[in-house]
């Protein structure tokens, strides 16, 4: 059956520019000691996460098919702590980009997230939080961030997949999940195989399995609500 969950507004765009500032978060000084604690506790009960530094951003405007915004460089850590913590500062937003992979048939593929990872048995297109490395000249390269996370999650070059024209921003809450339609020349159990064949050469894949996604009735609550969001409003059109 198809799933009902909270809306989450849309937004289609043309451009995207968030530039790195420099900015101190007084959550992550305020609170360094729980949210070290509460990592710790993360790390125990799944061995792939690690503390690296991600981007954030602290600002953010649409307007005239353009999102332009400020973003800044933390730990994952603090990240953790505040999405775990309903959002606990109201005024940060995880903006990442999302490829929505799509096979030759009409097809959507998402993929299973292998249990020591964060998103334990969650269903997602790839994606990835953008980290320091994802930036050119001071701006966030979310084009760049959306080839690797493709590239280390199912293998596939994003030079071999048909890259739709702008994206489309799904506003969640606190989420600013950047879609970018990806249309693959093979369908969808043939696409499946491929990336299937891949996981089963890596020793820690992200992606423990593929699932097929042909209309709502293989929506699942496994799925994080920006993407459901996205498929049924793709399905509407």
């Amino acid at each position: 059956m198809p799933l009902h969950r909270a809306s989450a507004e849309i937004v289609p765009l043309d451009r995207i520019e968030i530039r790195v500032e420099p900015w101190s978060w007084a959550f992550a000084s305020e609170r360094r000691g729980e949210i070290a604690s509460h990592f710790a506790r993360l790390q125990a009960e799944r061995s792939g996460i690690w503390n690296g530094r991600v981007m954030l951003m602290n600002r953010y405007a649409i307007a005239n098919g353009v999102l332009r915004g400020a973003c800044f460089e933390t730990d994952y850590a603090n990240l953790c702590a505040w999405r775990d913590w309903d959002f606990a500062d109201p005024a940060i937003y995880n903006v990442f980009a999302v490829g929505a992979l799509r096979a030759a048939d009409g097809a959507y593929v998402v993929g299973e997230m292998a249990p020591e990872t964060a998103g334990a048995g969650g269903l997602f297109f790839p994606c990835g939080t953008p980290e320091p490395g994802d930036t050119v000249g001071g701006v966030l390269d979310l084009a760049g961030n959306l080839q690797r996370e493709l590239k280390e999650e199912t293998s596939l070059d994003i030079g071999e997949l048909t890259v739709e024209p702008g994206w489309s921003a799904v506003l969640d809450r606190r989420y600013v999940a950047l879609m970018k339609g990806l249309a693959s020349p093979q369908p969808a159990d043939a696409l499946r195989a491929r990336i299937m064949r891949f996981l089963g050469g890596e020793q820690r894949p992200e992606f423990v399995d593929i699932r097929i996604v042909r209309g709502p009735d293989d929506l699942s609550p496994l799925m994080p609500n920006f993407i459901v969001a996205f498929l049924e409003h793709v399905w509407r059109q």
